[in-house]
């Protein structure tokens, strides 16, 4: 009777495999890290190594048809940058052979094969050659000569493009590695683009640029570097059976070779990318404190030209109208000295009454403040147009206005041969003057003509009036270098 009592009164205990059981923190964590482990593991799918080594050996051969498809490739690729067309560079990017060779170095470094890192860097070095000298040779012969966004975006590579390189790799030998290959090395091939780069290279030795060719070869250099790292790390990941060297002095050479390379090929494109950062911050900032303090009643900012020449900066603002006193400019430098930011540029000031103002600069107003001048003058206006049919009747003037002013410079260009064949440069435009004494302003037409040679009285009185009435303009200043 007393043990059963003694059994009674002692608590009960949770039965740890009973469901209603509360499970401790340290079994969560295991049964978590089990879950990802099982999600995670490369295992599942995992084709023979053998298999996949063999897969990748077979990307490696360069001979008959693979050297005839990647002269096809260089050549739609070099089209594609050439006309600006991305989908006809990715096209060639797609039909490309180059990726094989590259991860056939990363195998061949993961299971110290060292014949197949000489096959493949063989390879790999004729397939460099053949497309530089067949895109050059394109370059040489296009009638299309200026470089295109296609073709810039592949001059300036950054630590980014190391990064895409990396996971591009990483989830092309992956793919490579599976029983069933999926569409991702052809995703790879296009995300780490590297064809273009080599066609760039021939655009830049095409066209003498050279600082072109060192920056899309070396973008080039950074995706091969960074597929075949990302294939090593796989293959090592996967412990795909490795042969023995037999020199292990070689092998340890090897393997400090690619972590100097690596490194080489990091660290340039690191500094590069800092500067672009950089360079965007300082340009944002410099954008950001002239719309903030050159606001002023009678007189505009026309134009701006933010300059970053490495570590030389400097912010020139062009104004237009009532002049603004030195002070006034001094206390703007001088607040700029107190950003962080651009405290290391320098400001130059440029107004309409400093005689360094030249045509280029109104013409640069002409192109950046007609789209939003409509937009201005009817904010400053607000107050004295009150009704809505006032609004409207002004801005519809303005409209008249500004398609009336508008002159077609560069549809002259055979009028003015036809006229006078001294002429080497010309441009037209209506910009406002303002007199200083009487404080008034006027729209005046200015034409400015440059002379293959010291034109005579006559001829240039016979041309300004030839302006006067094809521009019908009132007035016409015309100004004359030879």
């Amino acid at each position: 009777m007393n043990n059963e009592q003694a059994t009674a009164d002692q608590p009960l205990q949770p039965d740890p495999s009973s469901p209603s059981a509360k499970p401790s923190p340290q079994r969560l964590v295991k049964e978590f890290l089990v879950f990802l482990r099982g999600r995670l593991s490369l295992e599942e799918d995992n084709a023979d190594p053998q298999e996949t080594i063999e897969y990748i050996k077979k990307g490696v051969e360069f001979q008959g048809t693979n050297i005839w498809i990647l002269i096809f490739a260089i050549m739609v690729a070099s089209i594609g940058l050439n006309v600006n067309s991305a989908a006809v560079v990715i096209g060639a990017m797609l039909i490309s052979p180059l990726m094989g060779p590259i991860m056939g170095i990363g195998m061949g470094v993961g299971i110290n094969d060292f014949d197949l890192i000489k096959k493949a860097a063989k390879n790999l070095g004729l397939m460099v050659g053949i497309s530089v000298v067949t895109s050059t040779l394109y370059f040489l012969i296009s009638p299309i000569s200026d470089a295109q966004s296609e073709l810039l975006a592949r001059t300036q590579p950054t630590i980014w493009d190391v990064m895409i390189a990396l996971f591009g790799g990483l989830a092309g030998i992956v793919a490579g590695s599976r029983r069933e290959k999926s569409n991702a090395i052809p995703g790879v091939a296009i995300a780490t683009a590297l064809m273009p780069p080599l066609c760039t290279a021939g655009y830049g030795i095409a066209s003498g640029n050279m600082a072109y060719f060192a920056g899309a070869f070396y973008l080039f250099t950074i995706n091969s570097v960074f597929i075949s790292l990302s294939t090593f790390l796989i293959v090592r990941f996967l412990r795909y059976p490795q042969k023995s060297f037999i020199d292990h002095a070689r092998e340890r050479r090897v393997k400090r070779g690619i972590g100097l390379l690596v490194l080489v090929v990091t660290l340039p494109s690191t500094y590069i990318a800092f500067n672009l950062v950089s360079n965007t911050v300082f340009e944002r900032e410099a954008g950001k404190f002239i719309a903030e303090n050159f606001v002023f009643d009678n007189c505009q900012v026309i134009s701006k030209n933010i300059d970053m020449d490495g570590d030389t900066r400097s912010i020139e603002v062009v104004l237009i109208g009532e002049h603004v006193s030195d002070d006034r400019i001094n206390d703007l430098k001088a607040k700029m000295k107190k950003n962080d930011r651009l405290s290391e540029a320098e400001l130059l000031v440029r107004q309409s009454s400093d005689k360094g103002l030249d045509m280029t600069d109104i013409e640069r107003f002409n192109k950046e403040m007609k789209a939003g001048l409509i937009e201005d003058l009817y904010k400053k206006n607000d107050e004295v147009l009150k009704s809505k049919e006032e609004k409207i009747a002004a801005l519809e003037e303005e409209i008249f206005r500004l398609r009336k002013v508008q002159i077609p410079v560069a549809g002259l260009k055979d009028e003015i041969k036809a006229i006078d064949a001294n002429i080497k440069e010309y441009t037209l435009m209506n910009n406002t003057i303002v007199n200083l004494e009487t404080n008034k302003a006027d729209t005046v037409m200015f034409a400015y003509i440059e002379f293959k040679n010291k034109p005579k009285k006559d001829e240039t009185t016979r041309l300004e009036n030839w302006l006067k009435a094809r521009t019908e303009s009132d007035s016409l200043k015309m100004v004359v270098s030879y």
